[in-house]
């Protein structure tokens, strides 16, 4: 029911999840995740809890939608001119963007949640980046990267460091993760 709700777009329904959304938001930036509760979220967003669990069945849940919301893209991946320029701007980028301290936050909420279907949602968004890098290199003649390999030997061990090690993925080391695909010549 939780993610019927949340597909719904227009009306009653969007403002309430846009204000929801809002709160959590403003009340993130005010205190750390585990202080923040359903109902300080309600009284900030001017619903009641009932109205939260109902539509989002939990805190974790809640979180981890508005980190999905977050996550999305607002557009699409640099055009450098070349597969493998394109991937390498892409991967400095995501990166960067993943180890700060909002990215890091987006990233566990977002993946926190996983059997609500949320990771999925989130990977969804690295995997249609990644296909549009492949569909501009087929435009342009050139040989694409296979997808699957990129998000198990690139992204996969910059999301590792990221979430578990704690190591930022510097740019060297996402150079070094490119280069198994791209071997430098």
């Amino acid at each position: 029911m939780a993610a019927k709700e949340r597909t719904r777009t227009g009306g009653r329904s969007a403002r309430i999840q846009g204000a929801v959304h809002d709160a959590v938001r403003k009340l993130g930036g005010l205190s750390t995740r585990n202080q923040i509760t359903v109902p300080q979220i309600a009284a900030e967003a001017g619903v009641t809890p009932s109205t939260i669990y109902r539509r989002w069945g939990d805190l974790q849940s809640l979180l981890a939608d508005v980190a999905v919301a977050r996550l999305r893209p607002i557009g699409e991946p640099d055009d450098t001119g070349a597969v493998e320029t394109d991937l390498r701007a892409f991967i400095e980028q995501y990166a960067e963007e993943m180890s700060s301290p909002v990215g890091r936050a987006l990233l566990r909420d977002g993946t926190l949640d996983a059997a609500d279907g949320q990771a999925c949602v989130c990977c969804s968004f690295t995997n249609d980046h990644l296909t549009t890098l492949t569909e501009r290199a087929k435009a342009r003649g050139e040989t694409p990267f296979d997808i699957e390999e990129v998000i198990d030997h690139i992204v996969a061990p910059i999301v590792y460091r990221i979430l578990i090690s704690q190591e930022p993925p510097t740019p060297d080391y996402c150079g070094k993760l490119i280069d198994r695909i791209y071997p430098k010549k």
